[in-house]
């Protein structure tokens, strides 16, 4: 009768590690996944930062070439209206 108890108790402890190692192996699997997925938003974003910065470089660039802004007759304060 003991070594019955035994026996099962042994089986039941095999099954629970085997159950244990396959969840091991899933959440081995899922940060893998997890891992590849980070490793390519942060290339996503370091792409988006680079283009970002090209874009901010060509508007200052186009910036540089505007000539200097003269005030238009609506912009004019009161006093440059109205020299008294």
């Amino acid at each position: 009768m003991e070594q019955e108890h035994a026996t099962s108790t042994t089986e039941r402890l095999a099954q629970q590690i085997d159950r244990l190692l396959e969840r091991l192996a899933q959440a081995e699997d899922s940060q893998r996944q997890l891992q590849q997925q980070a490793e390519a938003l942060a290339a996503e974003r370091d792409a988006l930062v680079q283009r970002l910065r090209s874009a901010r470089a060509r508007v200052d660039a186009l910036l540089e070439h505007l000539p200097p802004s003269s005030p238009q007759a609506g912009d004019a304060t009161p006093t440059e209206a109205n020299p008294s």
